[in-house]
């Protein structure tokens, strides 16, 4: 009895019938390669455990099979992790061997957002000088220079803006380099961005400009070289906000010593202290809100109104016992 299907007998449904592949493949052969096959298959047969040992090399072949794509796509990968180590040697052989310097990864970053992040500026290079773009936006909106500027890679930010990359081009939700280096405090960087032609007035998603994040921050410096720079000190951003109420509303994380020189530099150039926001709040009242007892002094000293109250009803000293409780309740016990 035969173990295995005649041509005739191997239709599509039987392709995993034993035999019925093989035949169909020596169907599409030539005269000629079919003789050779056949000749081959007869030599086999006749060497015993030749079929067993052909038909295990074959799936070893099968699986050792990378397929062109798939060698591509393991170079990128590799590509991407010798440049967010800093290896320029790696890099470049992985480039030599067919990694592109324009594959991005899952999020959309490319090998050289991931060198910008890491500070590799020697990375940096070699993937430029590959044809890598400085401008692509990975899917959140960040930039190569974003990123160096956001990580506090001063000396990559610097060699991109050599390479011609633009100062201006903002990073996720419309935060630029500028704003993300005044945020950080980052003074040498922001005194770059500013002579490659960076606008200290460029506004956010959120309404925010570099000068609110220095406020914000503390960063007296940074703020006055805004100001010299010729930013309004009164200029209104998101809410009606202006640079005073960010920075009497600054953050505890925040130096209180940083947050009231900010403050006092503000005022000294000509703040106008009862500004109020969308809800009625004053830089004062912003204070007393965040428990900034110092600030809230030195406000006063400058003229600001302790009789305002903001839109809800709430004048300086609800607020400011709100901010004592909230603090005793978060005290060690």
């Amino acid at each position: 009895m035969r173990d295995e299907k005649s041509l005739s007998d191997c239709e599509p449904r039987h392709a995993t019938v034993p035999g019925c592949a093989r035949r169909k493949a020596l169907m599409r052969m030539p005269h000629h390669a079919i003789a050779k096959a056949t000749a081959a298959l007869l030599l086999f047969a006749a060497v015993p455990g030749a079929a067993a040992a052909e038909r295990v090399c074959d799936r070893l072949a099968r699986e050792l099979l990378i397929h062109p794509a798939e060698e591509r796509h393991r170079l990128d990968h590799e590509l991407f992790r010798a440049a967010e180590k800093g290896c320029p040697a790696l890099v470049r052989e992985r480039l030599a061997r067919g990694a592109s310097p324009r594959a991005r990864d899952g999020r959309g970053e490319t090998a050289l957002h991931k060198a910008a992040r890491a500070g590799a500026v020697e990375v940096a290079r070699v993937l430029l000088e590959a044809g890598a773009d400085p401008t692509v936006r990975s899917l959140d909106g960040a930039t190569p220079l974003f990123l160096a500027a956001e990580f506090d890679r001063t000396a990559v930010a610097r060699f991109l803006l050599e390479r011609g990359v633009p100062a201006d081009q903002p990073g996720r939700s419309g935060v630029t380099p500028l704003a993300a280096a005044a945020f950080n405090g980052n003074a040498p960087l922001v005194e770059l961005l500013l002579a490659r032609g960076a606008d200290p007035l460029a506004v956010d998603a959120t309404g925010k400009s570099p000068l609110v994040y220095a406020a914000a921050r503390g960063h007296r410096a940074i703020v006055h070289r805004f100001l010299d720079a010729g930013v309004p000190v009164d200029t209104r951003f998101g809410h009606g906000l202006t640079a005073l109420m960010w920075a009497a509303g600054h953050g505890d994380d925040v130096p209180e010593a940083e947050g009231l020189a900010t403050v006092k530099l503000l005022v000294e150039r000509g703040a106008t202290v009862d500004l109020a926001d969308d809800r009625g709040r004053t830089a004062l009242l912003i204070a007393a809100e965040r428990g900034h007892r110092a600030i809230v002094a030195l406000l006063l000293r400058a003229g600001a109104d302790p009789a305002v109250r903001d839109r809800f009803g709430f004048g300086l000293a609800e607020l400011s016992a709100a901010a004592d409780g909230r603090k005793a309740q978060s005290a060690p016990r």
